[in-house]
């Protein structure tokens, strides 16, 4: 027979009530704890890179920003950087010990040369892409009154010391009513033992009046010829310079020669694969959705957080074949870091990772951000500007975060420990990364404190023309036990 017990109805309600109050005064409580924990650690020096050593490629401040980096798999020793305005190279024979710059890598028929990008081929040269054109047209709108211009290539047989004097041209235009611009071309190289290896690709976006597309282009010559251009992009974008175009083309290839890549298309990364050497592409789809990829950044004249994609291939120390993807966005308020992770060749994608460390919405931004993925290790090393030093998010240094997890955490390092001050000038579109059994090598471009002048006409920049230099970091991990 059962039993009913009635109890007094202050009593029930006391003992309703009051754990009630105690559960939300420990949860507040720990929520607080956790807080002030994160803070406290955010705001905390990390630490500096092991190994870290930063040199300046240029002696005097002028144009010069959106450098690109490659180290040699032929020769790792060998290291190769580029950057702007005119496209301009420097070489290491020392493993980015020592640097010299090499000369006449500019073009001469074309006043202004840029948006440099470059690698190395399985045959062991060095590789630089870049635009030409004379003037540009009307800003962000850049279709419009475009003059002659395209995407170029030169090659340099001893790895970047010396270049072959003649320019290759993937894709050019006369100066005529209507042409479109060309702009943010991308090289990668196929170095793999696959059946395309020694395969170059190029992927840019083509701005005309009504639109902007990504276009692709591939040299089974060692780049002396270039197939006619393909547009890989499955859907168009706006055809200005911001918001709602398609921007941003970076590319990995796999060990059996699957070439996969990825650009920014509105508040989405889009990513297409080839399977045949770069002939034809899969319909490009949309994997990540994003914040929108244009923003502002205090003291910095444009920014964006364009995507790119790496590959830790199967040999790796990691278990499986896994692709990364990197990029910054506003999700957060103030400006993050972000990878995502596939381990089935791009069908599904882990969420969002935070990459950078500093206590969430602190109002600090991380920006400008560009991934390599070590082809021995399978770590994924990113590098981004970093103002978590400032409360005034206004100074910045530069970070390397590493993750020896497969994406999973990332390990902030320091790469530069003096910040440089936001001017509002132009320091470039990107940075660059490479990385090589442990080793990594990044290169940026600083804000030098000195009076801003107004471009002179010849600079054929988009905006001003800052005070900026370029620097090359190195970083060597290979006597550090993975971080998790």
């Amino acid at each position: 027979m059962r039993k009913t017990i009635f109890w007094p109805l202050v009593f029930l309600s006391a003992i309703t009530w009051l754990p009630a109050i105690a559960w939300r005064t420990a949860t507040a409580w720990a929520q607080s704890q956790s807080r002030k924990t994160e803070l406290e650690t955010a705001s905390k020096p990390f630490l500096l890179a092991p190994g870290a050593k930063v040199i300046s490629l240029t002696s005097q401040p002028g144009f010069f920003n959106e450098p690109s980096i490659a180290v040699n798999p032929k020769d790792p020793q060998q290291l190769v950087v580029a950057w702007q305005i005119n496209a301009s190279v420097a070489y290491s024979r020392d493993g980015g010990g020592s640097w010299s710059k090499a000369e006449d890598t500019a073009p001469k028929d074309y006043r202004i040369s840029g948006d440099v990008s470059v690698a190395y081929g399985a045959d062991g040269a060095a590789y630089l892409c870049y635009i030409a054109f004379d003037k540009l047209g009307t800003t962000n709108y850049w279709g419009h009154n475009a003059t002659r211009n395209g995407v170029f290539v030169r090659r340099s047989p001893d790895g970047g010391k010396s270049w072959e004097k003649a320019a290759h041209a993937v894709i050019e235009h006369a100066t005529t009513p209507g042409i479109p611009f060309e702009d943010k071309p991308y090289i990668v190289a196929d170095t793999t033992g696959s059946p395309y290896s020694g395969n170059l690709y190029i992927g840019w976006t083509e701005f005309s009046l009504e639109k902007s597309v990504i276009l692709f282009s591939r040299s089974t010559d060692g780049g002396a010829t270039w197939s006619a251009p393909i547009e890989i992009s499955t859907h168009e974008g706006l055809p200005r310079d911001d918001n709602g175009s398609v921007e941003g083309f970076t590319g990995a290839v796999a060990p059996d020669g699957t070439f996969y890549v990825v650009w920014a298309d509105g508040n989405n990364i889009a990513f297409a694969s080839s399977h045949d050497g770069g002939k034809s592409f899969a319909p490009s789809r949309s994997i990540v959705d994003t914040a929108p990829p244009y923003f502002d950044v205090a003291g910095v004249e444009r920014s964006n957080g364009f995507p790119q994609i790496g590959l830790a291939p199967q040999s790796s120390p990691l278990s499986a074949s896994l692709l990364y993807v990197t990029w910054s966005d506003y999700r957060n308020g103030d400006v993050d870091v972000f990878a995502a992770t596939s381990a089935n060749h791009g069908k599904s994608w882990s969420p969002a990772v935070r990459v950078n460390s500093d206590a969430l919405h602190d109002g600090i931004d991380q920006f400008f951000q560009w991934l390599a993925v070590d082809p021995k290790t399978g770590t994924a090393n990113v590098i981004f500007y970093d103002r978590r030093g400032d409360p005034q998010n206004s100074r910045t240094t530069v970070t390397l975060a590493r993750s020896t997890d497969g994406g999973k955490t990332f390990v902030n390092y320091a790469w530069t420990r003096e910040p440089f001050e936001g001017n509002t000038d132009f320091i470039g579109d990107y940075t660059g990364i490479a990385a090589w059994d442990g080793r990594v090598f990044g290169v940026w471009a600083e804000e030098v404190a000195s009076a801003h002048a107004a471009a002179p006409a010849s600079d054929g920049d988009r905006h001003r023309s800052p005070r900026t230099i370029v620097r090359v970091g190195i970083a060597d991990f290979r006597n550090t036990a993975p971080s998790h």
